[in-house]
């Protein structure tokens, strides 16, 4: 089990590069090389998350990669962009926090 909550977090990971792959490319207007490491990163992505949800439940799964996903992209991309977080943001992004949290306790 302890091996499918850790591919759970690789595939957030990857889930997180991918989407500042994206804003990366728009901010500093890379080269056509780096066009496929969105594509790379989506295929990684999605191999992941249909590995895990053999063993755990879809909206389980699927509500824990898009919480910490969300979450890991507003956090990078608040540091490396300069992107900024209203209060009422952060409340909402512990918002999401906790919901995780209580669907993992409670399942």
């Amino acid at each position: 089990m302890w091996l499918t909550w850790t591919l759970l977090l690789v595939a957030v990971g990857t889930e997180i590069a991918w989407g500042l792959s994206l804003k990366a490319l728009s901010f500093y207007h890379a080269g056509r090389l780096f066009l496929a490491l969105p594509l790379v990163l989506s295929l990684i992505n999605m191999y992941l998350l249909a590995h895990v949800m053999r063993a755990l439940p879809a909206g389980l799964t699927y509500a824990v990669w898009t919480a910490l996903g969300t979450l890991g992209i507003v956090i990078v991309g608040a540091v490396l962009f300069h992107e900024r977080l209203s209060p009422a943001q952060l409340i909402c992004i512990g918002l999401c926090v906790a919901g995780v949290v209580g669907l993992k306790v409670l399942s």
